[in-house]
Formats: C-alpha cells, structure tokens, sequence
C-alpha cells in the first residue's frame, strides 16, 4: 500500500471544520462569506447581513413577509424571517459592506369572534 492510498483519518474533522466556518466555497451552495443576524425589537425586526465585497449596486432584496431575499453579484441568500413582517414597511440601509434591513412586525395569530 502507497502513502497515498491511506485514508487520511482527519479528513473528516478538517472538513467538518471548514463547513462550520463557511470556509470558501459557492454562495449558492452554502459556503458563504456572509454573515445574518436577526434582532427582535418589539414591534420591530431588524436584520443585519455582512456583504464584504459587494457595492449598494449590486445588492437585490425582496420579502413576501415570511422570507427576506439577499442578492448582490454572485451572493444569494434565502432568510427565513423568525415572524411575520410586513413587507411594505422595510427600510434599509448598506454601509461599508453592512447591509440593514428593518420591519414591522405583524402579529402572529389573529382572534376570531363566535357568532
């Protein structure tokens, strides 16, 4: 048996590590450079994203009240928002590569009168 032939019994670990650290891979396939963070305000949510590289220009969102998508150049990102939002109310801001994106909250369950 050559040297090379063995299986490298750390592979598994170094490549475990990677993933977590979203070590250089595709933005489509998980391995990002981004960063999202989601901050619940009170009647307010409030998303932070980390988009080094990318230009106001280049940065794409959308939200249909339960998913905010992310798109700048190569990067796209699906964010599965932790409540209801409405989606009209955003408001964001980028600077310096920081985008920040905030919402109002809609309330989760809606009462329902007996007639």
């Amino acid at each position: 048996m050559r040297r090379d032939d063995r299986e490298d019994p750390f592979g598994d670990i170094f490549d475990e590590i990677e993933r977590m650290m979203g070590g250089g891979g595709d933005p489509q396939q998980g391995g990002t450079d981004s960063h999202v963070d989601a901050f619940d305000e009170g009647d307010e949510l409030r998303l932070v994203a980390d988009l080094p590289g990318a230009s106001k220009d280049d940065v794409s969102l959308q939200c249909d009240g339960e998913t905010l998508t992310i798109e700048a150049g190569d990067y796209h990102e699906r964010v599965r928002l932790p409540s209801r939002v409405d989606e009209h109310s955003a408001e964001a801001t980028f600077n310096n590569g920081v985008l920040e994106v905030t919402f109002d909250k809609l309330d989760d369950a809606a009462d329902i009168d007996l007639s």
